[in-house]
């Protein structure tokens, strides 16, 4: 068996019972599809799965072949989807495309960045916006990654997707007026003003008297009110 290959099982049933039947099992639900044949329900060690993607240099865009079942052995498939419970992260279902060797794909490719961008020596930061490119070639074409060289950028400077050199055959949809990573300024937080204190010796002889007027104010309207009242029943 290759490094690249994967055996899995033909599945009969289906249903949430069937699935929670397999995982006691340590296996997982999956089926295999292409655009020549119906979709085939297969089941599939998850562990095999994740440590064939974790080895291997391409990742989730890795060319597996399946053995085992008659229907889909000699199959080569790439991984489409895979669904992972929410809370622990565990393989739930796998889906599998079965690829063309002659017949171009659209593949998601990740982005490595290398050097030490000039601007992050002058005190900025890496700003690395995109990760992933969309790419259209031929499977045995399928690039591992894209890597691009920040060693030039300054403070300010951008590398966009069309600054990006792609290998012979391969062609990009994603839009090319995208950035793909920036250096920027670091941001300077402001101090927050310290409020004027102004202490006792600095009150001057009206602030003293502020104290009291605006105690005769409060009783000179109640005052007012007061003398109203104290009118009328004077008169």
């Amino acid at each position: 068996m290759s490094e690249t290959s994967l055996a899995v099982a033909i599945r009969e049933e289906r249903g949430k019972g069937v699935a929670r039947r397999l995982r006691r099992a340590q296996r997982i639900p999956a089926v295999v599809y292409g655009s020549e044949f119906a979709s085939v329900s297969i089941s599939l060690d998850p562990v095999e799965l994740e440590q064939l993607i974790r080895t291997s240099h391409a990742g989730v865009n890795t060319l597996i072949d399946l053995t085992g079942a008659s229907e889909v052995a000699g199959k080569t498939v790439l991984v489409k989807e895979l669904q992972r419970d929410p809370v622990r992260g565990d393989l739930l279902h796998a889906d599998l495309f079965e690829v063309d060797p002659n017949a171009r794909i659209r593949v998601s490719v990740p982005i490595h960045l290398t050097g030490t961008a000039h601007g992050v020596t002058m005190g900025g930061l890496i700003d690395h916006s995109l990760r992933t490119l969309e790419l259209d070639c031929l499977p045995m074409a399928i690039p591992d990654d894209v890597v691009v060289d920040v060693s030039a950028l300054d403070v300010g400077d951008s590398i966009h997707v069309s600054d990006i050199r792609l290998p012979e055959g391969v062609e990009l949809h994603t839009p090319s007026q995208l950035s793909v990573v920036s250096v920027v300024a670091p941001t300077v937080e402001e101090e927050p003003i310290a409020e004027e204190v102004i202490g006792e010796e600095e009150i001057g002889e009206e602030g003293v008297e502020g104290a009291p007027e605006g105690e005769e104010g409060a009783s000179g309207d109640g005052a007012t009110s007061g003398g109203a009242e104290g009118g009328s029943k004077e008169s």
